[in-house]
């Protein structure tokens, strides 16, 4: 256990190292500003559980980010609990994560697995195993369990997805995919497997010109930038082999969520017989299908600014659903801890 987690350690760029997704120190919660990566390295500093909040709702963490907040939160609120500056309850962690939790409602893992440690907590306070004085001890070991749960399972699915990787091939991705694919590219490398990606831009946040882009250059794996309208071109030009993104939400019935754009590229995959795989840590057993997908529609201003500066006139206005919901007909394969399943596997693996 101690061997995966370090090699994972080694092995991630600069924006998923840990202490760079956040951290705290004398009663202030950093977190990592991705909206100015890689052109700035700097924290944005929260003291309250809202406005770490009201930082992911600003997208300063985005993706994966938004977890291992909520994961540090909790340490975070230990910390004052042991201070004094927190009443300790059955309900002060809850209460606490309640905001954070509520930030980012479409992608649900943060949700899901920052509640299965509450309740762990809970139960540690019911047991009267949990007091002010221990608090830190207790809340950082079941974390640091989770995370090297985590770890094991980033590892394991990044097998799984270097074994769909062939030499030579081509992959284009949309957004920032985070652990997963990354370690994907890096394991099909050290198989000695050359590859290449071609890196959406990502609008209106270009987190993949910004975060995946950079990422893959620190890891030094061969990447091109192409706008958010090129995928199409290329696949039609033979040029792509293949297209893995992240999914923010898998449904029961493989229906996989993921950032604005990312449809138009698995249709025309599908069209031009491009196999599409995504990421996924956690299919979610309370979504069964498309139905039940809590849509983030965002702020239309950001769609008419990019990085501060407007892209229009004055008075257009613009729209911004956050997510496209791709169909299960359009994905070949999730990849999951549980293996890389189609989408009418995934029900029965994870119900």
């Amino acid at each position: 256990m101690y061997a995966v987690r370090i090699m994972i350690v080694l092995d991630l760029p600069y924006v998923l190292q840990k202490d760079h997704i956040c951290h705290y120190a004398d009663d202030i919660f950093y977190i990592g500003d991705r909206r100015s990566f890689p052109f700035e390295r700097k924290d944005v500093a929260c003291q309250t559980f809202e406005e770490v909040a009201s930082a992911l709702k600003c997208m300063v963490t985005q993706g994966g980010g938004p977890l291992q907040v909520a994961l540090t939160c909790l340490e975070f609120a230990a910390s004052l609990i042991d201070e004094g500056k927190l009443p300790l309850g059955k309900d002060t962690f809850s209460d606490c994560l309640r905001p954070v939790l509520g930030s980012r409602p479409t992608n649900t893992t943060m949700k899901r697995e920052t509640e299965k440690l509450i309740s762990k907590i809970n139960m540690l306070y019911d047991q009267g195993e949990l007091s002010k004085g221990n608090a830190s001890i207790q809340v950082r070991r079941l974390v640091g369990q989770r995370e090297e749960e985590l770890d094991q399972l980033y590892d394991r699915m990044a097998e799984y997805g270097a074994s769909l990787l062939e030499d030579g091939d081509v992959v284009l991705t949309t957004c920032f995919a985070e652990h997963t694919f990354l370690l994907s590219l890096f394991h099909a490398t050290k198989q000695g497997k050359h590859i290449r990606v071609l890196v959406n831009e990502t609008r209106p946040y270009l987190q993949g010109a910004r975060l995946t882009a950079p990422s893959l250059q620190e890891m030094g794996i061969d990447c091109r930038i192409i706008t958010d309208g090129m995928g199409a071109h290329f696949m039609r030009e033979h040029e792509i082999t293949k297209y893995m993104t992240a999914a923010d939400l898998v449904t029961m019935d493989g229906t996989v969520v993921n950032k604005t754009g990312t449809l138009a590229n698995a249709i025309a995959a599908c069209l031009y017989g491009i196999p599409y795989y995504a990421f996924a840590m956690s299919p979610d057993s309370s979504r069964h299908d498309a139905g039940d997908i809590v849509m983030e529609m965002r702020n239309p201003r950001e769609v008419t600014v990019v990085m501060g500066k407007p892209t229009t006139a004055e008075g257009i206005e613009g729209l911004y659903p956050a997510f496209d919901v791709i169909d299960p007909d359009l994905v070949t394969a999730v990849v999951t801890g549980k293996g890389v399943l189609t989408p009418g596997q995934i029900q029965g693996a994870f119900v």
